[in-house]
């Protein structure tokens, strides 16, 4: 009779985003301060820590150490993410209207691009955003800003 080692499961990433999420609450620091502290943007800290984008080992280390979080973390933060949506239409208020931006001007975005760069795509892997409040007299503004390269479709 073989006999097999119990072995614990491993943590996942959602289990990461979790303890990241409690950590983050408990510390009282924004996005803005824990990326500082890890040398990253607010967008891509929270976009990895939640699950979307692997950490290189150096800024998996560091919010490991600035959030408490388990060194068997940092090994999770490295990992390639599986990008999947269990939903087709998000329902959260804020993630619909982007949602919704992008279902009125996508078109358009789309055909703005081509004309400016030809038949291709806008990078969301070579990509960068910041998103920052504008004061405004009718109310504040959501300022969401994206760069990232053009990659033109080959011919072959």
């Amino acid at each position: 009779m073989t006999r097999t080692a119990f072995v614990e499961p491993m943590m996942t990433k959602d289990d990461v985003a979790a303890m990241a999420l409690a950590a983050k609450k408990q510390s009282g620091m924004s996005w803005e301060e824990i990326a500082a502290k890890i040398g990253m943007s607010p967008v891509w800290t929270h976009s990895a820590l939640m699950g979307m984008n692997s950490m290189p080992k150096e800024a998996a280390e560091a919010a490991v150490s600035v959030l408490g979080l388990p060194q068997e973390a940092a090994l999770v933060l490295m990992e390639p993410p599986t990008k999947e949506w269990s939903q087709s239409v998000p329902t959260d208020p804020c993630i619909y209207r982007l949602y919704e931006i992008i279902a009125v001007y996508g078109p358009t975005m789309k055909a703005l691009i081509q004309e400016k760069f030809g038949d291709g795509i806008m990078s969301a892997i070579d990509f960068d955003m910041q998103i920052t409040r504008v004061e405004h007299p009718k109310g504040d503004r959501v300022k969401v800003e994206m760069t990232g390269k053009f990659l033109k479709y080959n011919n072959w």
